[in-house]
């Protein structure tokens, strides 16, 4: 049974410093993570539609906070800390990477891993140690190589080829798509990456929906 999501029902739920300090693990979380500048709260806002679901900050690095949206009943998506900024200091980086790998080690509703990195400057050494924990935590992992609009179609194809080949060194379950939250790039094909993490939470709300209408039939009766 396919149900469509309207993701642009989307909205915030709330913030936390730490996985300590979220809701109760159930559900389905679909987490986005990738370097500061990577374009992460743009592709939600144009994932869902929304001028200002996720704040894009002037200051790369400023969001330090794991923030979480519901989408639907039993499906989630969670905005991680940005990574890797420059100007940021030391002991607040070393934070935000612990925070990052409690919560893909430890979080047991994460069902994937959405990564986003610059389609000009990809695989930094931060997103491959990103996406080799998600391997290793058996999560599967969808790159978007944002900013796609930057590169002509040529240049563009070409990169997502290689940055595909480079993928398959993981090991695991990981997809690899052009993005352009300003030309759309990409956007049907996250949506479609989401609609098949997110349907076991479907299936199992549109069950209990079915369960509970049969019981008042059969009460009725």
């Amino acid at each position: 049974m396919s149900v469509k999501i309207h993701y642009q029902n989307t909205h915030f739920i709330t913030s936390a410093p730490d996985i300590r300090h979220m809701p109760e693990d159930e559900g389905i979380e679909v987490a986005f993570a990738g370097r500061s500048n990577a374009g992460k709260s743009s592709s939600l806002n144009r994932l869902t539609n929304q001028r200002s679901l996720a704040k894009t900050s002037k200051t790369p690095g400023r969001t330090q906070l794991i923030n979480l949206f519901k989408v639907t009943d039993g499906c989630h998506i969670v905005d991680l800390p940005g990574y890797g900024f420059a100007q940021v200091p030391l002991e607040m980086k070393k934070k935000w990477q612990k925070s990052l790998g409690e919560y893909l080690q430890k979080r047991q509703c994460l069902k994937g891993l959405v990564v986003l990195m610059d389609i000009r400057h990809p695989m930094k050494d931060l997103d491959q140690q990103l996406i080799f924990w998600a391997v290793d935590s058996g999560i599967p992992v969808q790159v978007l190589l944002t900013k796609a609009d930057k590169l002509k179609s040529g240049a563009r194809n070409a990169q997502v080829l290689k940055i595909k080949k480079d993928a398959v060194g993981f090991g695991g379950d990981v997809s690899v798509a052009a993005f352009s939250s300003l030309k759309g790039i990409g956007v049907d094909t996250l949506r479609n990456k989401l609609d098949q993490w997110f349907a076991p939470a479907l299936a199992e709300s549109i069950s209990e929906e079915i369960a509970e209408e049969e019981k008042l039939d059969s009460e009725q009766e």
